[in-house]
């Protein structure tokens, strides 16, 4: 288990990624919304390699005003702290409104991830 995301976010990002690799899912709802609490960088994730486990795909903010879709790898995020010294979170309370693509869309014309 991955401290960033629950066993059953994992179960759903591995199951979405299954589907990536062979063509069936191009545009995912997001699972999970991490965040740094005192840098100003969002990850919205909507699924996970399920070759290695770890690296994840979905809308990377990290806080400069260029939101991209992208990977990353949850190792990473789990080591990152932020100037305050505190450490990635998930947002306990996120539910995907929108696609992830519509994310993008919205995330670029306003330079950072909304909702």
């Amino acid at each position: 288990m991955n401290p960033l995301i629950t066993d059953g976010q994992r179960a759903w990002l591995l199951a979405n990624g299954e589907a990536r690799a062979v063509g069936h899912a191009t545009d995912l709802l997001p699972i999970v919304r991490l965040f740094t609490p005192d840098a100003h960088a969002t990850w919205l994730l909507a699924s996970l390699d399920p070759e290695d486990g770890d690296t994840a795909y979905g809308l990377c903010d990290i806080g400069i005003g260029l939101p991209a879709l992208g990977t990353v790898r949850l190792s990473e995020l789990a080591s990152i702290v932020g100037p305050l010294k505190l450490s990635v979170e998930r947002d306990l309370y996120f539910v995907a409104t929108r696609t992830l693509s519509e994310y993008t869309r919205l995330a670029q014309r306003n330079g950072s991830i909304i909702d």
